[in-house]
């Protein structure tokens, strides 16, 4: 997820950018802008393809919780004055009367919703499996902008709805149960009390487990989970009530049991996320050679693919074990082990304990050598890699096999060794990233400056471009070296220096050790004056910088805020008198967020005594910034 943020003060205005498969869309509103905007007593974090603005009401968020939290009559919940009854999928009316003494779900979705269409089947699985008691039904109040749409929606439901013609219900409905983003689920039980406006979250955590969805039976869950994790064992975690198998890569059934005992990697995997389609070559060749050595260890595919031919495709290639497709336990043991990258290798050891939450890194980098992935073997393995780090070259870095160069332009190969004494930068980008494009005209510049100075200092751009047109145009507007596109080492440097996002710039001293990961951070800051990166010299800044504030004023009041500005620390602003970027110093207000910078402060108020005119700021440039101005992986 991506945020930008606007240089002006009192709102910043969150622009969002992420896959719509787990959260929701803000409701009804379809726009092509995506803008949310925050005060000071309010967030709104819903979003979709449309624009969604909260205004805050404490007086009506008040009035609604209250009657949220009543005991509804089911009737008078779900009724108008012209309409007794709801419909099914089939067109026949349904008298709402029937509905007294019954579970009820109030679902609120629409098939212009991509998390909408995602849940629904989720929820129709859970709807099946109790319907037929005669005490449970769902009802669907949707959000869709016409009748057609409703109705094709509609009918992939087993359920009962809302007349799409009631539209007066339905947004009562919506304001009554504070639905701000969709899907939204409300519970109520037999009495018509609510139990839970959460039932989207409590569904996908708990699926049919979760039935009734008080918070009696979800905390009798939370206990249970809680006890299996005290109790943990391979066949707690691979078996269900309903399962106690896995599959080989040919479809033959094994049984759970025969890996207890085991060291046993558990590899959540999604096949078309580059990541994952990388590391599974590596780790065939991991298990492969363990096995040839003899080893008790078994890896068990949890797959995450929504496509089964992918599913397919995945297990055929390699040689350990799988839970079957869509198996719900794949869901459950990503909350379980609290997913949050991929590729994901959780080592589960011979106990059932677990050994290690993720060792994907390890196998990258160690291969063999990590096995048995114990913190014994770890601790071992960090012993190792400060060795490496204490004896590290710019060679041991940059040269790999029969790959001991660079290019210039035209391709020109740079022998690495002619950079030796320098001060060498690694600069992660790529022409597709906004931040990217962003950040080179500051890199440019300094480079400019510090070669202008005589200092020992090259560039390598590392790209993560797609393709060699896109390379080639971007490194035609550096003029520095680069590793040729889609070269090998990119992949180890990336590892090696935990490249989570872009740009990134890594600043390598003289000696051929690493002085810094952050040097972009260092540029931005202090431009060529950060030269040569190191710790000593960002010291010296610090100290330069806390001398040029001897004398400041720490506090001013400014015609332009109504409250006091303390003269603050800060990396990087924009200023809201002059919308200019500011570093280091600021006059601020953190009630507020509003940054002056010293020079708007100062300078005018030099101005001011000199003559009594105060100068008028231009206010009507409006910029924007990313959150940290990072394109982060998926």
């Amino acid at each position: 997820m991506s945020f930008l943020f606007s240089k002006k003060r009192s709102r910043k205005l969150a622009i969002f950018s992420s896959s719509l498969s787990s959260i929701g869309c803000p409701y009804k509103y379809s726009l092509p802008t995506v803008v949310v905007v925050v005060h000071a007593s309010s967030v709104l974090f819903s979003f979709c393809e449309s624009v969604f603005v909260l205004s805050y009401h404490p007086q009506l968020l008040t009035k609604m919780a209250a009657s949220a939290d009543g005991t509804h009559d089911v009737v008078s919940l779900l009724s108008s004055p012209q309409r007794d009854f709801l419909l099914s999928n089939n067109g026949d009316q349904v008298k709402i009367e029937s509905l007294k003494g019954k579970k009820l779900g109030v679902y609120f979705s629409a098939s212009w919703c991509g998390p909408c269409r995602k849940f629904t089947p989720t929820l129709v699985d859970v709807y099946n499996e109790f319907v037929s008691k005669g005490d449970f039904e769902v009802v669907f109040a949707s959000a869709d902008e016409d009748d057609d749409s409703f109705k094709g929606y509609f009918s992939k439901m087993p359920w009962l709805a809302i007349p799409f013609s009631d539209s007066e219900t339905r947004s009562r409905l919506d304001e009554l149960f504070h639905v701000k983003g969709i899907p939204h689920l409300v519970f109520l039980d037999e009495t018509g009390k609510v139990v839970t406006e959460d039932g989207v979250d409590v569904v996908r955590e708990y699926g049919v487990q979760g039935y009734p969805f008080t918070s009696a039976r979800i905390q009798e869950l939370r206990d249970q989970e809680e006890e299996a994790r005290r109790n943990q064992s391979v066949i707690s975690l691979l078996t269900s009530p309903s399962r106690d198998f896995v599959i080989s890569s040919d479809g033959k059934r094994i049984l759970v049991s025969e890996l207890e005992g085991k060291t046993v990697g558990l590899y959540f995997c999604l096949k078309l996320f580059g990541p994952s389609s990388d590391f599974t070559p590596k780790l065939v060749d991991v298990y492969q050679k363990l096995k040839a050595m003899g080893e008790n260890f078994e890896v068990v595919l949890i797959p995450l693919d929504e496509d089964e031919e992918s599913f397919k495709e995945v297990l055929e290639s390699v040689p350990w074990l799988s839970l079957p497709f869509k198996d719900k336990f794949c869901g459950k043991l990503a909350r379980y082990f609290e997913l949050s990258t991929l590729p994901t290798l959780v080592i589960i050891g011979p106990d059932g304990k677990t050994l290690n939450s993720n060792v994907a890194e390890a196998v990258e980098e160690h291969g063999v050598a990590a096995y048995p992935f114990t913190p014994e073997k770890f601790a071992e393995l960090d012993e190792i890699l400060k060795a490496r780090e204490a004896a590290q070259t710019l060679e041991s870095i940059l040269v790999s096999e029969d790959r001991d160069f660079v290019i210039g332009k035209d391709g020109v190969q740079i022998p690495v060794s002619e950079l030796e004494g320098k001060v060498v930068l690694l600069y992660f980008s790529a022409h597709w990233c906004p931040p990217c494009r962003a950040f080179l005209p500051k890199l440019i510049d300094a480079y400019h400056k510090i070669k202008a100075k005589g200092n020992a200092l090259e560039v390598v751009f590392i790209s993560s471009d797609r393709d060699q047109a896109s390379f080639d145009e971007f490194f035609g507007e550096m003029p520095w070296l680069a590793l040729p596109f889609g070269d090998s080492r990119k992949q180890f440097l990336s590892r090696k220096f935990r490249v989570s996002g872009i740009p990134m710039l890594v600043a390598i001293g003289s000696s051929g050790k690493t002085s810094t990961t952050e040097a972009r951070d260092l540029v931005s800051l202090y431009g060529a004056d950060a030269y040569p990166f190191t710790e000593e010299r960002i010291k010296e800044i610090e100290a330069e910088q806390e001398e040029t504030a001897k004398g400041w004023p720490e506090k001013v009041t400014h015609e332009t805020h109504e409250h006091e500005l303390v003269l603050t620390r800060r990396r990087v602003y924009y200023c809201d008198g002059c919308n200019e970027e500011g570093h280091i110093w600021s006059y601020y207000c953190r009630e507020c967020d509003f940054d002056l910078h010293p020079k708007c402060v100062l300078e005018e108020d030099k101005g001011s005594k000199d003559d009594g005119d105060v100068k008028e700021e231009d206010k009507s440039k409006d910029g924007w910034v990313c959150d940290g101005e990072v394109c982060k992986k998926a």
